[in-house]
């Protein structure tokens, strides 16, 4: 379990003023530190906040931290411990599945502002499960459907997710410690067809 919860980071988001919501925030840190050998946690902040936004919050900025930390840590570790941080499961379904395609989108665009990765890296296993996160990222639920099946589905995605994630990060590895030249920050994922402007952060 994430030491960090997903309604203080929420909490944290809304208080300083970002747009960014804490699912696609989370799946950002996540995506870059797939392809980022370095990816620091100024970078990641400077994505969800601006400088003014945090100054004199040290409490705000220390959850962000403490959740940065806690993820690189379990993507890095060997215990598969890795989470995606989401609403808790006693949240409404449709919130739920909302996040789930809202983290899907921000590991996306995490991914692509990173180290730019060659085509045939992205094979097997990795591309799949790419594609799977794209589809993931438009996941709908109908209001008031949160039967027992719909509830099974949703948790089977999340396990789906948690492992196909960590297994993106370890297979990109030896990518990540290679000598191809790191994308310039921000810009656009070659994968997705979309440039970024200089003043760009999630949206």
């Amino acid at each position: 379990m994430m030491q960090v919860t997903f309604r203080e980071i929420a909490s944290v988001l809304e208080r300083a003023g970002s747009q960014v919501l804490a699912a696609e925030g989370h799946g950002c840190l996540c995506g870059a530190l797939c392809t980022t050998p370095d990816y620091t946690v100024d970078r990641w902040l400077d994505e969800l906040v601006t400088v003014d936004e945090l100054e004199g919050e040290a409490a705000q900025v220390g959850a962000l931290k403490a959740l940065f930390a806690e993820t690189q840590s379990a993507l890095r570790g060997d215990q598969m411990e890795f989470q995606l941080l989401l609403p808790d499961d006693d949240e409404p379904l449709e919130r739920r599945v909302t996040a789930l395609a809202q983290w899907c989108q921000g590991f996306l665009y995490g991914f692509g502002t990173g180290k730019p990765v060659r085509p045939e890296v992205l094979k097997g296993k990795v591309d799949e499960i790419l594609r799977d996160l794209t589809e993931i990222s438009r996941a709908t639920v109908d209001v008031g459907a949160a039967g027992e099946e719909e509830e099974a589905s949703y948790a089977e995605l999340v396990e789906y997710l948690r492992v196909g994630v960590q297994l993106i990060h370890d297979e990109l590895a030896p990518f990540r410690t290679s000598d191809a030249p790191e994308r310039d920050h921000p810009d656009a994922s070659e994968g997705s067809g979309e440039s970024a402007g200089p003043d760009d952060r999630i949206h």
